[in-house]
This record gives structure tokens, C-alpha cells and sequence, in this order.
């Protein structure tokens, strides 16, 4: 069995590089996959956190982890129907060169 300090611990690290990653890195696409690597982490945490508390089978971790699963997937549509979007118009997907959003 896995102890809950350990998978907290993944939890963070996970999360500080995802975090890492938005604030250092140029390409939307990198930016993107690194908020998803976050709420990943997030996930993790909620569910290391409800097995801690004995609640292996309830509804704490889990139907948070749930919901941020489903914000993810609706994140993850509208955000890539983006960057596709800007790429298309501006054939970059550096986000410096696409903080302006005039033509």
C-alpha cells in the first residue's frame, strides 16, 4: 500500500512542474498541456486526501476529482478550438506574439 505522504508528495511535484511549465514556457500547446498536468495534480490530491480519511468508496476525493475531470474535458475543447483558431490567423503559437489580440 501506497502511503498518503507519498502520493501527496507526487501530487505536488506534478503540480509545481505544470506550473513551471505555464510560467516559463512560449508555445500555447506546452502552456496548455502544462494546466492540464495541474489539474491532473489536483486530481490526485483529492483522492489521496479522501483515502486518508477512510473513504475509499464515498463521495469526498471522488466527485471532486469527477468535476475536475469534467472541467478538464470542457477546458481541453475550448482551448485546443483556440489555439487552432490562432494559428490559423496568426501562424504562430508563441504566445508573446499573440498577447495582442487585434489584426
Amino acid at each position: 500500500m501506497i502511503p498518503t505522504s507519498a502520493c501527496l508528495l507526487l501530487s505536488a511535484m506534478l503540480f509545481c512542474l505544470g506550473m513551471l511549465g505555464v510560467l516559463l514556457r512560449k508555445n500555447a500547446l506546452v502552456i496548455f498541456m502544462s494546466v492540464e498536468l495541474m489539474l491532473n495534480a489536483a486530481n490526485l490530491a483529492f483522492i489521496g486526501f479522501a483515502r486518508q480519511h477512510g473513504n475509499t468508496i464515498g463521495t469526498s476525493g471522488h466527485v471532486s476529482a469527477f468535476f475536475v475531470i469534467a472541467v478538464a474535458a470542457a477546458e481541453a475543447a475550448v482551448g485546443l478550438a483556440i489555439i487552432i483558431a490562432l494559428f490559423r490567423t496568426r501562424k504562430t503559437l508563441d504566445v508573446d506574439e499573440v498577447r495582442v489580440m487585434k489584426h
